[in-house]
């Protein structure tokens, strides 16, 4: 089996760990950082042939982050997983370079499937099915929190609501 090396971008500690298992199981060399400041040295060092990053980094974005890797090796296969999805981030994590976008929970064969897949798919089905009023009242809020560098209070106000009510809004999601 070749060598394949694999960067985790993963603020929880115990998920990263646990994705670095699974993926070490199967043969790949894994990474883990937690933070954007230590990106520039661990891609010089490390040269990850893939990447799985969250979207939602304590100390930055994960869109900044697949920008990075991206311009760092165009070829590198890049994977954006989170627990804070929207159209608007699914666009702009493959404009940027991802070459897919997963909701959590993901698991590894999931993840390794989507590293396979870097092209996309013309025969999936379109549907018309209408986006429901709570999906486009996400999609919103989602938008406006990227645009405030998930400031909570920030999107708070830039949305015209109550900082609690937002708060509120974000726990029933169970986001990480």
């Amino acid at each position: 089996m070749t060598d394949r090396r694999l960067l985790i971008v993963e603020d929880d500690a115990v998920f990263a760990r646990t994705l670095a298992r699974s993926f070490e199981r199967r043969g790949y060399r894994c990474e883990m950082i937690a933070e954007l400041e230590h990106l520039p040295d661990v891609v010089a060092a490390f040269a990850p042939e893939f990447a799985v990053v969250d979207l939602r980094l304590g100390g930055g974005s994960g869109l900044a982050c697949v920008q990075q890797l991206h311009a760092a090796d165009p070829t590198m296969r890049i994977v954006v997983l989170t627990g804070f999805a929207s159209i608007a981030t699914a666009v702009e994590a493959i404009k940027l370079g991802a070459t897919n976008y997963l909701t959590k929970p993901s698991h590894t064969d999931e993840i390794e499937a989507a590293f396979d897949r870097p092209q996309g798919d013309a025969e999936v089905e379109v549907s018309a099915t209408p986006t429901s009023i709570k999906t486009v009242e996400w999609e919103h809020i989602h938008q406006t929190l990227a645009a405030s560098d998930f400031n909570v209070s920030e999107a708070a106000r830039r949305l015209g609501m109550h900082r609690r009510t937002l708060a509120r809004k974000l726990e029933k999601r169970h986001l990480s």
